[in-house]
């Protein structure tokens, strides 16, 4: 039996990291004893693994059509699926304003209850991201009335029309059982006004597939809401604009990028970085994640994306990764914010697998390359030695990916399953550090060799260990 333990000193953590993931060396333990630390240094909480792991194909499971919802004008589509909404917006006969008026009216038709869905999940992000406020909201809507102005125009005008629509001209910030035009503009501008995202990603390629092909699975840490709110919008919007094409995993009415697949097969995502450790200021700074749609529709290939982000990322309000990859390369943009380039804490760079990386991580595989919640090249910020949670999980997925000579899309699917998701839990809280885990929503993976994506939705009832993984098409 393979037990989790909850640990509780440092010294037994580093231990209990070395036990789990091992060295670039052969370690031995035979003869280690854990040093004194008094009463309860270790507590075991649960088993890790599930009692019988999952038996997946490479293909993903087709998902039922529950009912087709249309704008007016017919430039919107959603067809609510079993366990997604499928989204298809028509930019090349719409101008943006079209579109965002579009959206909002389908979504109205879609899902009546929206409103009461979004509006005490958005503000419980406002309690999270601007602590302290009472009944004033100015700090709030400040940050958006700048931060939206620095959009491009054409998703701005998109922005603003899909939050007029939707809103019916209600304004302000009120937990009132409406959602205003401010409120709605704020949903959208979560990532850089808020709060970051967690997430964890992998590539795979070369020999260690069984194709030769890349796979990329990207993970979604975003909080789900107190009632599981979040978990109720998945979505998937397949934005029709020609050449500049993409498809979006994400919410329902959420416009900027989260993850998503330009029609060049470039796989875009972020990942938090170490937020909570810088002072949030958006004078003179722009919204990363439109900026990473307007790079997914402009370029086409993963490493123009990547370039671009880090370009532009002494404008970006937090510090943060985006997973990019395509069926060639994969990198990570670590993202470095101006304060803390200027602080010389970190620097901007577009990782790929011959980066040399950070001293107190390392990695066993070639033709691999893995990202969590800290930036990884040697000399960058670290957040892997003050950080037990970025520590396990980076050494978990070298350790799985030791395990296996090559990998198929059904054995990477039954690796990310097989830690159990609510082991150790108390409330809300899980005392063991999984890989995927109670905040992990979305479990995306791109496969090069067939083109298709395929998604596991966390079902509006929560995460459990049932996870499938759902086929949405070919990118």
């Amino acid at each position: 039996m393979r037990l989790a333990y909850q640990i509780k000193s440092k010294c037994a953590a580093a231990a209990a990291i070395l036990m789990l993931t091992g060295c670039a060396q052969t370690a031995t333990y035979r003869d280690f004893q854990f040093p004194d630390q008094g009463d309860s240094s270790l507590a075991p909480v649960s088993d890790t693994y599930v009692d019988t792991p999952a038996v997946y194909s490479d293909e993903g499971t087709p998902d039922k059509c529950l009912g087709t919802f249309s704008s007016d004008d017919g430039i919107c589509v959603i067809n609510r699926m079993e366990h997604y909404y499928d989204v298809t917006i028509d930019y090349e006969n719409s101008t943006p304003a079209q579109a965002g008026k579009a959206y909002a009216e389908a979504i109205k038709k879609s899902l009546p209850d929206f409103v009461e869905i979004m509006e005490p999940y958005l503000y419980e992000n406002i309690m999270i991201g601007v602590p302290g406020l009472q009944d004033d909201y100015t700090p709030v809507e400040e940050r958006i009335n700048y931060m939206s102005e620095t959009i491009r125009p054409e998703h701005r005008e998109e922005l603003y029309a899909f939050a007029e629509e939707m809103s019916g001209g209600v304004r302000g910030f009120s937990e009132d059982g409406k959602l205003s035009y401010e409120e709605i503009v704020l949903f959208n501008l979560i990532p850089e006004t808020l709060r970051g995202t967690a997430c964890s990603a992998l590539s795979l390629w070369g020999e260690k597939t069984a194709t030769g092909e890349n796979i990329a699975m990207r993970l979604l840490d975003w909080s789900p809401g107190s009632e599981y709110q979040m978990l109720k919008l998945h979505a998937v919007i397949h934005a029709k604009k020609g050449e500049r094409s993409y498809t979006g995993i994400s919410f329902l009415g959420f416009d900027s990028i989260v993850s998503a697949v330009n029609n060049d097969g470039v796989l875009g995502a972020i990942l938090d970085v170490g937020s909570d450790k810088e002072v949030f200021t958006y004078n003179d700074k722009k919204c990363y994640t439109w900026e990473l749609r307007y790079a997914l529709e402009e370029f086409d290939t993963a490493r123009e994306v990547g370039q671009y982000m880090v370009d532009n990322s002494a404008d970006f309000t937090w510090s943060h990764n985006i997973f990019v990859t395509d069926k060639n390369d994969t990198f990570c943009a670590e993202d470095a914010t101006k304060q803390l380039q200027t602080k010389h804490k970190g620097f901007s760079v577009l990782r790929d697998c011959y980066t040399p990386l950070n001293d107190s991580i390392h990695w066993d595989s070639k033709d691999s390359f893995c990202i969590v919640n800290s930036f990884a090249a040697k000399g960058n910020q670290d957040f892997f030695s003050i950080g037990e949670n970025n520590m396990v999980r980076f050494n978990k997925y070298n350790e799985w990916v030791k395990s296996k000579d090559k990998f198929t899309v059904a054995d990477l699917k039954t690796v990310i399953t097989s830690e159990k998701v609510n082991q150790g839990r108390t409330d809300d809280e899980a005392t063991v550090n999984n890989v995927r885990r109670l905040g992990t929503v979305q479990i995306i993976i791109v496969d090069y060799h067939t083109g298709n994506i395929q998604v596991s939705f966390t079902p509006a009832t929560g995460p459990d260990d049932d996870v499938v993984f759902t086929d949405i098409g070919h990118y």
